[in-house]
């Protein structure tokens, strides 16, 4: 779905609208507007963090056009909301229903009987005393 991606900056809350890139070999920081999907080696921030964004001493800073705000979302967001929650509410419960419960085991249980498919036992046993 569209724009929820939040802010880098800890603490801060508001959604981003930019995102920004070091390139090291060229010592420059790029700040542009906020990428499709995120990266993990790209910063996503806000309207505030991107105004007053400074780059380390002898770096440049490239600055793209950057929107002021997140913007609305289209009605391709709100379309696939809307199949997820119906997609959702779709899904049938398991056959046993919510609120049933396993049937109660004894504290120490025999292991498990050898597979047919693979000639093995579990690698747990019981210990007894």
């Amino acid at each position: 779905m569209g724009n929820i991606r939040q802010c880098s900056r800890s603490a801060c809350r508001q959604s981003a609208v930019a995102t920004l890139t070091y390139v090291y070999a060229d010592q420059t920081a790029v700040l542009g507007p906020l990428a499709t999907f995120a990266e993990p080696h790209c910063y996503d921030l806000c309207a505030e963090h991107a105004n007053r964004l400074t780059a380390p001493r002898g770096w440049d800073v490239l600055r793209l056009a950057v929107p002021t705000s997140p913007p609305p979302p289209g009605p391709d967001d709100l379309l696939a909301l809307a199949d997820a929650v119906r997609e959702a509410a779709r899904e049938e419960p398991e056959a046993a229903g919510p609120l049933a419960q396993r049937a109660p085991r004894s504290a120490l249980e025999p292991p498990a009987a050898t597979s047919t498919a693979t000639g093995r036992r579990g690698h747990l046993r019981i210990l007894r005393d």
